[in-house]
């Protein structure tokens, strides 16, 4: 090769050379880039490899019918059908087995409307309100008691001890006027709340009844046809054993009509409640069954000892049915319970009352401690903050009783061992009494009280049904709620009263 040659093939070289080093345009670059198999970032190269396909087709039908069909896969196939078959016997045995096994529920007892809470007693309507529209306002307030039934009246025109004045379908006009009754009814009928009104002929004057009651199965007869067919719950006689005693063909004939007029009608059952003075329970027990009432209000745990009060739950609880059995302590004419029992002793007996086998029945004002000074009518109080006429500390105590009736109140309704549950004494003395109330499965509920207004006492508490340690629900006095307390020294201070708790165990 020549030199000249040399010297051109150089000049071609560095021509390539110097065109490398050149800065390549965007849009080239860009070209150059994308044309490329090969990228190069900051040194990292990436190579684009194409996607490898791969596809599977599975086996035809033909092939599936083929292997199926092969004696392995047929014996598999039979071993699962009886692998699954045998699974599911053996789960029907297991949950037959378990329900034969397990404890049955005891069936829930036959209860009427009355029978699931507190019945209440306004036997003044001036005095619980202004008049009867007035009533219809406050209803609201007495469904947070989780009250029942209201006992109404009397509220029909009548004179002391003037049968001629006597006009058992027409309201006074004190009380209020037909209207503002039909408001009543529809706005506890609303709340899920019966209505009961109290129609004793005479009550006036000196005997319910008048002293010549020949007359009044006349006057009655059309008096329950109206009141019922205005929407009323059931109705409410005082001096009843003298009634089926002195005229006992009226007495017949009032409860003939009125059960003849509530069952044939197949709507809610109607109550007739009767009112006696009787205390024992022997002579409870034979009015009961003269007057054949549904329930009966009497004196039996009036101004008596615990020992008292205990014997008579205990005789009537084993004779009676527990829907029949009623408890009381004040009334219409008794007064009310802070009067009777005094105002220490309201919370212990609020906790009585709620919590024995039956219905309980109040007064108006029972659930704050209202007093009857100077009248068995006393104006009930409902504003506790801006009441002007009774003294601050005196609305504080009445909230507070408020606040301890609608506790016990709302748990009765809530459990069933409170509601419909069996009754056990426990305990029984001078000053105290303690209870338990139990039903199937459910918790069980212990109540002890201690009537003593200034000693201590301390009950042994030991039940082959009761464990040795129960759990605080509420005291009438400051105790650590949830606290364990050993039932074989239970410590209840003057007035006192407890409620504890404890799991049902198989």
């Amino acid at each position: 090769m020549s030199k000249d040659t040399e010297v051109d093939m150089k000049d071609v070289e560095l021509n390539e050379v110097e065109q490398e080093k050149q800065p390549m345009r965007e849009g080239e670059a860009r070209n150059n880039y994308a044309n490329s198999p090969v990228s190069e970032k900051n040194g990292i190269v990436k190579v684009k490899i194409p996607d490898e396909e791969t596809k599977f087709t599975g086996l035809s039908k033909e092939e599936l019918m083929k292997v199926a069909g092969t004696p392995g896969w047929v014996k598999v196939r039979w071993a699962l059908l009886i692998l699954f078959w045998l699974g599911w016997l053996g789960m029907l045995a297991g949950a037959i087995a378990i329900i034969i096994q397990a404890p049955r529920c005891k069936p829930l007892p036959e209860m009427n409307w009355w029978n699931y809470g507190p019945l209440y007693q306004i036997g003044d309507v001036n005095s619980f309100t202004s008049d009867l529209q007035g009533l219809a306002g406050k209803v609201q307030a007495l469904d947070e008691l989780k009250v029942k039934g209201l006992i109404i009246g009397p509220i029909h025109v009548s004179s002391a001890d003037k049968p001629e004045d006597l006009n058992l379908t027409e309201i006074s006009k004190e009380a209020g006027n037909a209207t503002q009754f039909k408001e009543v009814i529809q706005a506890a009928h609303k709340r899920g709340i019966s209505v009961v009104l109290d129609l004793t002929p005479n009550y006036k004057g000196e005997e319910p009844w008048f002293a010549n009651v020949a007359f009044n199965s006349l006057e009655l007869e059309p008096a329950l046809r109206h009141w019922l067919a205005e929407g009323v719950d059931g109705f409410l006689f005082y001096g009843v054993e003298k009634v089926s005693t002195v005229a006992p063909s009226l007495w017949r004939d009032v409860e003939d009509l009125f059960r003849n007029q509530t069952e044939s009608d197949g709507k809610t059952k109607k109550v007739l409640i009767g009112v006696t003075e009787k205390s024992s329970p022997d002579d409870i027990a034979a009015v009961l069954n003269k007057t054949g009432v549904d329930l009966l209000l009497t004196g039996a745990l009036r101004s008596r000892s615990p020992l008292d009060v205990a014997h008579s739950v205990a005789r009537l609880y084993s004779t009676y049915n527990q829907t029949k059995l009623t408890w009381n302590i004040g009334g219409r004419i008794a007064g009310h319970l802070a009067t009777i029992v005094g105002l220490t002793k309201v919370k212990l007996c609020q906790l009585l009352l709620l919590t024995l086998p039956g219905t309980p029945v109040f007064s108006y004002g029972d659930e704050i401690g209202l007093q009857d000074e100077p009248t068995k009518n006393p104006t009930m109080v409902w504003d506790f903050s801006n009441d002007t006429e009774t003294p601050k500390n005196t609305l504080e105590e009445m909230s507070v009783f408020r606040a301890f009736f609608k506790t016990v109140s709302e748990k009765r309704t809530k459990e069933r061992s409170l509601q419909h549950g069996e009754y056990l004494p426990l305990f029984n003395s001078t000053f105290a009494m303690a209870y338990v109330r139990k039903w199937d499965q459910n918790e069980r509920y212990i109540i002890a009280l201690n009537w003593h207004s200034n000693e201590t006492v301390t009950l042994q508490l030991k039940h082959a049904e009761i464990p040795e340690q129960a759990t605080v629900v509420f005291s009438t006095i400051d105790k650590d709620v949830d606290k364990l307390l050993d039932l074989a020294s239970l410590e209840l201070k003057p007035e006192e009263g407890i409620m504890l708790k404890f799991p049902y165990t198989s």
